[in-house]
């Protein structure tokens, strides 16, 4: 299972980097715990490629708004037209945090990482209990979606446009 887990983290974050900008500097996160009911992460929304995935494969991810509670999420890796790697995903708001859930099919059961901190345009979820990845975070910068998946010393960083 934590081999699969491993895998997953890694395609996120093969679908949110290649030649990553450089994170905006410090943003002011807020405690999980001050989420406002106005908040959304409607700018996850759509359909982005990783543009700094490896030769010969494609990284994609889609976001759709299930409510304004809840956002779901699949992502995939393709390579000479198979689906090599997939994974769904779910933003959803328990309580006054927001947790991140991934499910790969090869693993019955999915895998929550708690919501730490967010601010408009990011959230960071983590979940110490795995090997890899303990901390998944998301953000915006310009028209570009981020992700990075970090446990340890290990950091993996993903960098997506959206598909028009």
């Amino acid at each position: 299972m934590i081999r699969k887990i491993y895998v997953l983290c890694v395609s996120i974050l093969f679908l949110s980097c290649k030649e990553t900008k450089k994170e905006s500097s410090k943003v002011n996160l807020k405690p999980a715990t001050a989420i406002e009911a106005s908040e959304n992460f409607d700018w996850l929304l759509g359909k982005w490629k990783r543009l700094n995935e490896e030769e010969g494969k494609a990284t994609f991810e889609h976001w759709e708004k299930i409510s304004k509670t809840e956002y779901s999420g699949i992502g995939f890796t393709m390579q000479n037209a198979d689906t090599i790697k997939q994974e769904n995903i779910g933003l959803v708001k328990v309580g006054k945090q927001w947790d991140l859930v991934v499910k790969v099919p090869e693993e019955t059961q999915s895998v929550t990482f708690k919501g730490v901190a967010h601010a408009a345009d990011q959230f960071t979820c983590e979940n110490n209990k795995i090997d890899f990845p303990n901390k998944i975070k998301y953000w915006k910068h310009g028209d570009n979606m981020h992700a990075m998946v970090s446990g340890g010393e290990m950091k993996i960083q993903f960098e997506f446009e959206k598909i028009k």
